[in-house]
Parts: C-alpha cells; structure tokens; sequence
C-alpha cells in the first residue's frame, strides 16, 4: 500500500501554516466550507429581504461583494497559492541479501532427489574451495567466513548425508548443527524467482557445408577484460569487456556485428558449424552444450566469456509488442514464434547483443567456478550477493510431465543444493537459475520454469566468524 503524501500549505489570511491531509481530504474541506458559504449567503439574503431598509438593486450589490469576499477567502490557496506537486513515495529499498533465521523459523529441510547427486555436487564444491588460498572470504548475512570455513561446512554437511540415517533423522542434525540464512529476493516481492537451465545437444559439425553454416566461435583474442575493482574498491566484482582501438578500449562487437556483418570471420575462431541459428542463440542463453558430429562422435562447449554487452531478454521483447503473453510465455513458444516468422527472427535474435564465447571441455558442462555442474543441485546466482560454491537450500515449484511432453501439473518441491555457477540474466538478489541437467525432460522443465520461491544458505555452527 503506498504511503500518504502530506503537505504543509499556507493560505492568505489564514496567519498561520494549517496542515492538510491528501489531495482528496482537502477537497472534502473545501466543498463543506463552500457549502457553510453559500448556506450564510442565502440567510443574509433573506434577512435584507425581510428588512424594509433596503431596495432590491442595491441589496444585490451587497450580496454580491460578501460573496466575493468570501470566495476570495476561501478560495485564496487554489487561486493565488502554487500547490506543491504530489511526489510519489520512493522506491524500496533492496534489504542485506541474506539475514538468519531464527529456529522458529526454518523451513523443512526435506530433499526431494537421491542422494548420490547431492553427494556428488558436494564434492565438485569442495573442489572448488580447495584450490582457493586461505585469505579469500565470503560475506554471508552480517559475517564473513574464510574458504575454509565454507570447506568445513561442506565436510560437515557431506558426513551428514552419507550416514545413512533417515530423512528426518537428517533433518534433525542439520538443523542442530548449521546455521541458516535466508535470501531477501528482490524488493518489490521479497521473493526468489525461479527460472531453470538445460544441456542441450545439437547436431553440428567441424567444417561449413551447404546444411552446416552457422558457427558457435572460442572467445577471440583481441577481446580485452578490465576489473574495475583493481581501480576502484567501490567497484569490486563489476568488470568491463572490450577490444582495442587506437589505444582506446571500446565495446565488443554486438551480435548483429559478429553474425550479421562477420565481424569475426576468417580468423580461425569457429569451433563448430550448426544448421539453425535459433539452436545457437539458446545454446548462448544455457550456456553450455553437446555437439554431435555426422559421425557420431560428441564433444562438450562451455562457457568461455561473453562479448561484454548487457542481456537483453527477447521473451519480454515478444510480450511487450504484444507477439507474445506473459502467461503463455516458454523457451518453446519462443522457438515456436521465431520459426512461423523467420522474416522477423534475425531482427528478435539481434536485439539481445549479448554474445557467448566457446570453449571445449572434457568433462561439462562447467560452470563459472570451475567444476562440472550437477543436474537438479547445481544452481547459478549473482555472485556479487552470494557466495560461490556454498551450500543452499531451495523451495519452489516444479512441472510434473506426461509421457507425451506435456505439463499435467505443477508441485512444490525443496532440495539441497550448491552454488556453483552465474549468468548474464541472473542479477540481483531475488534470481535463481536451477540447472535441469540434460535431455527431454531437463528441457521441458527449463523451458517453463517461472516460479517463485524461497533461498537459504548454510554454515557450520561452530566454525568462528
């Protein structure tokens, strides 16, 4: 509810500042003074025309000049006084990414997949934090922990999960022996919300053909990367990407650069030719994916960095020229509209001038900390309000799908789960994006994932702050 807007004004005649209510109250004021006005008016008439002193002009005149006079009194603030605009209440402010959480206030700490992928992102993290030195910390609510902290806690909660005991049993130890923090979300809902990402797998090839001709591209090597925070502190985990020219660092060529104009061609930067540039675009948007070549072979891409431009989403493009429902909207129906209208496809694609740079894996897809991601326990946040590679625990919905690819149902569903990689869309404080793993149903699920939900992180009691 926004708040009410008070105003002090000050009105001729008046000899002091009167404090009115909204716009509305002060109009309610004047009709009833307007109304006591007129009411005196009439009985001053009535009574000059039961006085035989007067005649019936002059009686008039006087009606008249009492009337103005008092018009003139009351009226004086809307004729003569500038009234202040109304200003709109501010906007919310964003709250501390992450707060604890009382005991009365944990949520059930039930897991809805096996526990051998959960054992197994666990041990991707732990990965992680062994390969950090000793000084890096971490910013969870008010406290900072060191990397091996946060590795303690992963040790802790591992040995939990492999002891065999039952779910409530689990339960019970956790909540015992971690602390618990939940994430704000953003400021307008104070929510989480939920979107989800997959591993695609096209079909591809090494060189260009007549069926193959759009490539997917390695990061090229006049792309130049500035941290700012090496400049400025206030400017700590924000980063500039760009190239060169005339000793001046300017922005990377755009999408409409690189595959409208062949800004990079001819520079031995291809790693793979597909037959649709609509996979491509979404193969840039997950991230990561498998490439399977005329002979069968596969191999994994991943992530190597983007062009440096912001994302733009063209689903919301599609909503708001009206192409497009907020409540039909899906990484599906999005296809689904670029290929009924291929003369408006390359415009759509072209208004997002993100662009994500390749690299091949052995092991993928790899997400922004460096270890391979775990389908269904691996998330990816905004790393400048969360901290990477921690243990997180989430509450959302999730799509049950028919056996045909349909989605009969949507059910709540809470996991354990850690966070392991980032995204050029996910920023912010209330933005969850769930990896989905690979295959059909990981792709159903990611494409119509739109949920909101809840996000909590945990650290060992007893590791010191």
């Amino acid at each position: 509810m926004p708040a009410i807007s008070h105003e002090i004004v000050l009105c001729p005649g008046a000899g002091e500042d009167r404090k009115i209510g909204t716009s509305e109250e002060r109009k309610e004021k004047r009709d009833q003074q307007d109304k006591r006005l007129s009411f005196s008016a009439l009985l001053l008439f009535r009574a000059s025309i039961r006085s035989g002193g007067f005649t019936l002009e002059p009686m008039k005149k006087t009606i008249l000049i009492i009337l103005g006079c008092m018009l003139l009194l009351v009226g004086g603030c809307t004729f003569f006084t500038k009234q202040p605009p109304v200003v709109p209440p501010p906007p919310p402010k964003e709250g501390p990414p992450l707060a604890a959480v009382t005991a009365g206030d944990l949520p059930v700490l039930r897991d809805d997949l096996d526990r051998e992928s959960l054992v197994k992102a666990l041990q991707k993290s732990l990965e992680y934090y062994a390969r950090l030195p000793e000084r890096a910390t971490y910013r969870v609510g008010e406290k900072r922990f060191s990397a091996s902290d946060m590795k303690e806690t992963l040790q802790a909660f591992l040995e939990i999960v492999e002891s065999g005991d039952s779910p409530a049993a689990i339960e019970r130890r956790v909540r015992e022996a971690f602390d618990v923090y939940r994430a704000f979300g953003s400021a307008s809902s104070g929510r989480v919300l939920f979107t989800g990402y997959y591993e695609p797998v096209l079909k591809g090839s090494l060189e260009r053909t007549d069926l193959y001709r759009y490539p997917i591209y390695r990061k090229p090597d006049d792309s130049v990367v500035v941290q700012l925070g090496k400049f400025r502190e206030k400017y700590r985990n924000e980063r500039l990407v760009g190239r060169l020219e005339n000793g001046e660092v300017i922005p990377y060529f755009t999408r409409e650069e690189i595959d409208g104009a062949g800004a990079l061609e001819n520079r031995g930067l291809e790693i793979a030719w597909f037959a649709d540039p609509i996979d491509i675009f979404f193969l840039h948007i997950q991230g990561s994916g498998t490439v399977c070549l005329p002979d069968g072979a596969c191999f994994q891409v991943s992530y190597a960095q983007s062009n440096g431009r912001v994302y733009r989403s063209i689903g919301r493009l599609l909503i708001d020229s009206g192409k497009a429902t907020r409540e039909n909207l899906s990484m599906q129906g999005i296809k689904k509209y670029l290929r009924e209208h291929p003369e408006e496809a390359r415009e759509i694609l072209n208004y997002n001038e993100s662009y994500v740079f390749f690299r091949t894996v052995e092991k993928g897809p790899v997400g922004s900390i460096g270890v391979a991601l775990t389908g269904g326990r691996s998330i990816a946040t905004d790393a400048a309000f969360f901290p990477r590679g921690a243990l997180a625990f989430i509450k959302s919905r999730k799509p049950v799908i028919g056996p045909d690819g349909d989605i009969r149902s949507w059910v709540p569903f809470s996991r354990f789960v850690l966070n392991q990689d980032t995204g050029g869309a996910i920023t912010g404080p209330g933005r969850v994006d769930l990896f989905c793993g690979r295959g059909r149903e990981a792709e159903i699920t990611a494409g119509h994932l739109r949920e909101e939900g809840e996000l909590y992180f945990l650290v060992l009691k007893k590791v010191k702050k």
